[in-house]
């Protein structure tokens, strides 16, 4: 008898996972299957759907139509799966080994069916736990240059890049990082969350005019420039890793923006990482993004001088200009990331995990500073090798 298949949306449980992945032949109708939920984010649902008879298995993710961290009074668009899945099939045209397999996408059910990467682990577990990934800045650079570049003015003709604009429209996603990384952190809202021992620090970053007109600057080129499409929020929880590979997942805030946010959300994820171990440790954190940037550098400039559709692409200096705005751009966003990831309502295990309340507090206050002095310094920064940690 062949298993009907729901129409419509509705939340999917861990035995309906089971159902639809056998209704769309994923699996045959009698095999025993095991469906466990194991998403651990704010806003989707995370099955994985396994046979007990011959260990195939597939991740089936669903959006959901609010977010988890607040509840129904924070309603979310569905679009955000048919993005994601776009958005994952776009950077496989470019860089496969990257990115996670699409095997499906319901967009009425807002589901995306893909491949299992149960075998990885993710990005800020590893690092939290100390352990270290040689091949992760060779990785991350080239996904960053390819998916960069191929999706700018410079890798795709006029007509083809305003088109692929218009694929990803994402006001509402883009609305959660236009206020939780650009606007809440910098005033006194309650969606702010920090200990008691951070409040005169978090009060001095609120009435920190100077400070604001540059987070203000930043935020407007976030609104304003469609330089490519960007994953939108790319922090050591959406990268799985192995010893030998590295997969990009959970692009749902992809849209068009400044190339320096990918990045610079990058190196701030690894910096909060840095400033949670030990002095010993933290030379390798911060080899990890002297690296990346190395990579991308090498890897953009390739692309630059071998597929360019840009006629100015040939002028001596033009070249310079763009790496050194878009490595500006990324240390002013890496600063306002660290500081909403540590007084804004979305932390980080690196920081929040450490026990010792003193160490703890220490550490969260070494981030503001440090996230205070990218965004001020950003002009005056050149090279990863000038971001110490004090």
């Amino acid at each position: 008898m062949a298993i009907a298949k729901q129409t419509g949306y509705y939340p999917l449980t861990e035995n309906g996972a089971k159902l639809l992945a056998k209704s769309l032949g994923f699996f045959s109708e009698n095999e025993e299957l095991v469906s466990t939920e194991i998403g651990d984010g704010n806003l989707n649902y995370v099955f994985r759907i396994l046979s007990t008879s011959h260990g195939k298995s597939i991740i089936i993710k669903q959006a959901l139509p609010y977010a988890k961290v607040v509840g129904e009074s924070m309603p979310l668009t569905l679009k955000r799966a048919q993005i994601e899945s776009s958005a994952l099939k776009k950077y496989s045209e470019f860089t496969p080994e990257s990115v996670p397999k699409v095997f499906y996408t319901d967009s009425e059910l807002a589901v995306t069916i893909m491949e299992d990467l149960s075998d990885y682990k993710i990005l800020r577990k590893g690092l939290n736990e100390g352990s270290t990934y040689p091949l992760l800045a060779n990785h991350v650079g080239a996904y960053l240059a390819k998916t960069l570049f191929f999706t700018s003015d410079f890798g795709l003709n006029g007509r083809e890049k305003k088109e692929l604009v218009g694929q990803f429209i994402n006001p509402e996603l883009c609305k959660i990082t236009e206020d939780l990384v650009f606007t809440d952190p910098f005033y006194d809202r309650d969606s702010n969350d920090f200990e008691d021992q951070l409040r005169e620090k978090a009060e001095g970053l609120w009435q920190d005019h100077i400070l604001k007109l540059e987070v203000g600057k930043l935020k407007r080129k976030f609104l304003t420039q469609a330089d490519a499409l960007l994953h939108g929020d790319l922090h050591t929880g959406s990268i799985f890793v192995t010893q030998s590979e590295t997969k990009i997942i959970d692009p749902e805030f992809a849209f068009f923006g400044p190339i320096g946010f990918d990045i610079g959300q990058f190196f701030a994820n690894i910096l909060l990482n840095a400033l949670s171990r030990t002095k010993a440790e933290q030379a390798s954190r911060l080899a990890i993004i002297s690296d990346t940037w190395s990579v991308f550098r090498a890897e953009f400039t390739k692309l630059w001088l071998d597929h360019n559709q840009e006629a100015y692409s040939t002028i001596a200096g033009y070249l310079d200009h763009i790496l050194a705005e878009i490595f500006e751009d990324s240390i002013g966003f890496a600063g306002c990331e660290i500081i909403r990831r540590t007084i804004g309502l979305a932390h980080v295990a690196d920081l929040d995990g450490i026990e010792d309340t003193a160490q703890r507090i220490k550490a969260k206050t070494e981030a503001l500073d440090l996230g205070r002095r990218l965004v001020l310094q950003r002009k005056i920064i050149k090279t990863p090798e000038q971001l110490a940690l004090y």
